[in-house]
């Protein structure tokens, strides 16, 4: 495995759901750029690498692309087996495939590690299907920030009929239901906003596509969190009121029904 990165997901946050692809290419690993959302706890496959720390957090001091790319060059140039260690999947809102294109046009070799990522976790953890028989026959995950701040589709996203997953949307709550509203989304389709997905931390608030951001509100709701709409989030809901609010928080997740 000498002379090539490894553009690796760490999951969502519970070490447990590291992929034992992902532990072997650790294992192997002499350098790990870490993402900011990846738990340390997995670091302990990798006990003899030198960790970089190369977080991009919205709304905080990040680390340049730029400066990701020549990092990765410079080790792998230099014999190193190189993990770029990414939370939950590279390829999903990751830039692994950008990462991957840049290093191979330079000669490197390149292999991408899927991860869980964040929206299935969370969801699974919530006890939300994100596909339904009856109920939803696809999921569409999307970005609510882009870097050229462009604009979704969210009249299609609207009607599109499957069970949509937002990422990067704390900040951007009002927007997103603006626009789902306005696109023909039901005021009360449900919604799971769904903070720390997997981790012991994880809370859930459960709202409506009208109420959504009151609900954030007085949730409290911080990043990162990812937001499941639609139908399938009604059995998530259900569970909270079969088994009362103690019973869930004693496995690991505190929920508030808004």
């Amino acid at each position: 495995m000498n002379a090539k990165v490894w553009l690796v997901g760490a999951g969502p946050g519970d070490p447990e759901l590291l992929t034992l692809k992902a532990v072997r290419a650790l294992r192997s690993a002499e350098v790990v750029m870490i993402d900011s959302l990846v738990n340390p706890a997995v670091l302990e496959h990798c006990p003899s690498a030198k960790v970089i720390a190369v977080g991009k957090r919205g709304g905080c001091r990040s680390t340049p692309q730029a400066f990701i790319h020549r990092l990765m060059l410079r080790y792998a140039r230099q014999g190193k087996c190189v993990v770029r260690l990414k939370g939950g999947d590279p390829c999903i809102f990751g830039r692994g495939s950008e990462e991957a294109e840049w290093l191979r046009d330079r000669g490197v070799d390149v292999e991408l590690v899927n991860g869980i990522t964040a929206g299935l976790a969370g969801a699974t953890q919530c006890d939300i299907p994100l596909t339904l028989r009856g109920v939803a026959r696809g999921v569409t995950l999307v970005t609510a920030h882009t870097e050229d701040d462009s604009t979704l589709n969210w009249q299609a996203l609207a009607q599109s009929g499957t069970t949509l997953v937002v990422y990067m949307g704390v900040a951007k709550l009002d927007e997103v239901r603006r626009e789902l509203l306005a696109g023909g989304m039901a005021g009360d389709t449900p919604v799971a906003m769904i903070e720390n997905a997997s981790l012991p931390q994880q809370r859930v608030c459960f709202s409506d596509v009208s109420g959504m951001q009151a609900a954030a509100l007085a949730f409290d709701l911080k990043a990162p969190a990812v937001m499941v709409i639609g139908e399938v989030v009604a059995q998530g809901s259900q569970r909270l009121g079969r088994e009362g609010v103690e019973a869930v928080v004693g496995l690991g997740t505190q929920w508030l029904s808004a």
